[in-house]
């Protein structure tokens, strides 16, 4: 069995087409269909079935995907590891970020790690909470900044970097838009504009809602911030957001006001694996991550 069989057995497998999986290779497709069949030889069973000019994997064909795509990645890696030890200042950084932290907190820490390794290249990939933890359990990410981080467990490793209060964003011709501070329960009423379900911070505000008493009546939701606080300058409703999405600048027609109960907080860090090591690039820039915020003393 050779590398090759199995790069081409995915290829097929993903594309469902034997002649798209050929042109994407670079390869003749006779040749993809050789060692396909060479592949199914030395096993000994069907991992394709035709369908009309596409094929489709087996019951037998998506078992052996499964492994053949963990195999790949951990020969993919292990390459990656000793090229990196050969010139350690040459790594690719692959890591993930959630919509709430692409505003500030990564172009903030990746500039000052770039200051001091210039030669270091990053592969970024935003992803939802769930997705991110996801992919760094299936080796497609070794590591991702999470905020609220999840419990430490035999596969995750957590480093918490700052905690954060939530506030309240509204229109700027709110009748709560000149107090100083705000109680939740005061929203009862209004529209919010929140993120879609299974994102952690859509969760994280029903639950406040939920905690003083009213589920909140959702008007409108957003995919990313910008969408979000653009509805809510346009006056469709209010929303509860992380005090670092407003680092920056608070947006034109809204108005930031504290939540003085309930105390809205998440923690915000970094996760990677427990189970395999972090290339040498990956310990460097998770080691400069944890002294950058040690220093930094909180998040401004």
């Amino acid at each position: 069995m050779e590398i090759r069989q199995l790069r081409y057995f995915i290829e097929v497998a993903e594309r469902e087409h034997i002649s798209e999986a050929a042109i994407h290779l670079h390869v003749a497709q006779s040749a993809v269909s050789r060692q396909i069949a060479n592949l199914e030889d030395e096993l000994g069973v069907e991992l394709f079935e035709r369908v009309g000019r596409n094929v489709k994997l087996t019951q037998i064909g998506k078992i052996f995907s499964e492994h053949s795509i963990s195999a790949l990645q951990a020969i993919d890696y292990a390459k990656k590891q000793i090229d990196e030890y050969l010139d350690p200042d040459k790594g690719t950084i692959k890591i993930g970020f959630p919509t709430s932290l692409a505003g500030h907190l990564l172009p903030t820490v990746i500039s000052a790690f770039k200051k001091e390794y210039p030669n270091v290249a990053f592969h970024l990939r935003q992803g939802s909470y769930n997705y991110l933890i996801d992919a760094v359990n299936k080796r497609e990410l070794n590591l991702a900044f999470l905020g609220p981080l999840p419990p430490k467990d035999d596969s995750i490793n957590t480093s918490i970097l700052f905690t954060e209060n939530f506030s309240v964003l509204l229109p700027s011709n709110h009748p709560f838009a000149k107090r100083e501070k705000l109680q939740l329960i005061d929203l009862r009423n209004d529209d919010f504009i929140l993120f879609p379900e299974g994102y952690v911070l859509k969760k994280i505000a029903v639950e406040a809602c939920n905690s003083v008493g009213f589920t909140p009546k959702t008007s409108s939701e957003g995919e990313d911030m910008d969408a979000i606080k653009g509805l809510v300058a346009a006056g469709i409703g209010v929303t509860i957001l992380p005090e670092s999405t407003f680092y920056d600048s608070t947006p034109r027609f809204t108005v930031k006001i504290p939540i003085e109960t309930p105390i809205i907080r998440r923690t915000v860090g970094i996760i990677s694996p427990a189970t395999r090591e972090l290339s040498p690039s990956e310990k460097v820039f998770h080691q400069f991550v944890t002294r950058f915020f040690s220093i930094l003393g909180q998040y401004q």
